[in-house]
């Protein structure tokens, strides 16, 4: 019995001469789901784990009751940086005059005033160092970083510091945070699913 064609290797796109630019993510055909531009190169996303989604809904959610009318909550969405990099941080407060269309597929950095990044094992360096640099660079006032340690979630707030244009530190959050800026939230972090609450429902 012919068992037929062997199946075809998997077609990667093939970047340009100088790299991709922002403007390509909307153009290139079949790429996959929440697909970033960093340094002029395609970061694909990998399966989410449940504390990732967890992370992200909730924050989602709670920052959307807790803003102010003028400002949106918005998850995992590019935002324009320079021609270079449009990043898709997992969660994003912008002003609400840059929603513009329920087509759009990005947003301009300037109109963001926090960033959250929620940290997996394949992001580590990315969330760590890359993007909290050109955040920065791009004076998005605001980067939250949330790690998971042993099934808890954990918020490292960084603000941007005008003198200097990095973020400095401002607090390190386990189970409760309260915070005033970018406007008032205060977040039970216990409500992030844990590793002993999945281990008890399996």
């Amino acid at each position: 019995m012919n068992a037929g064609p062997p199946p075809a290797e998997p077609r990667w796109p093939v970047p340009p001469e100088g790299g991709w630019t922002s403007d390509d993510l909307d153009m290139l055909p079949d790429l996959p789901p929440h697909t970033e531009l960093i340094d002029s190169s395609l970061v694909f996303a990998v399966p989410q784990t449940v504390f990732h989604s967890q992370a992200v809904s909730n924050l989602s959610r709670w920052l959307q009751s807790s803003a102010p009318p003028h400002l949106e909550v918005v998850a995992r969405f590019t935002i324009d940086i320079d021609r270079w990099n449009r990043p898709e941080p997992d969660v994003v407060v912008v002003r609400a005059d840059a929603v513009e269309s329920l087509r759009q597929t990005r947003f301009p950095a300037s109109s963001v005033l926090l960033a959250i990044e929620v940290v997996s094992a394949e992001s580590v360096t990315r969330d760590r160092e890359t993007k909290p640099v050109k955040y920065a660079r791009a004076k998005i006032p605001h980067y939250w970083r949330v790690e998971n340690q042993d099934g808890r979630a954990v918020v490292y707030v960084f603000e941007l510091e005008p003198a200097t244009g990095a973020y400095t530190s401002t607090g390190i959050f386990r189970d409760r945070m309260k915070v005033s800026a970018p406007f008032a939230v205060d977040l039970d972090l216990t409500a992030i699913v844990s590793l002993r609450r999945t281990a008890a429902s399996e």
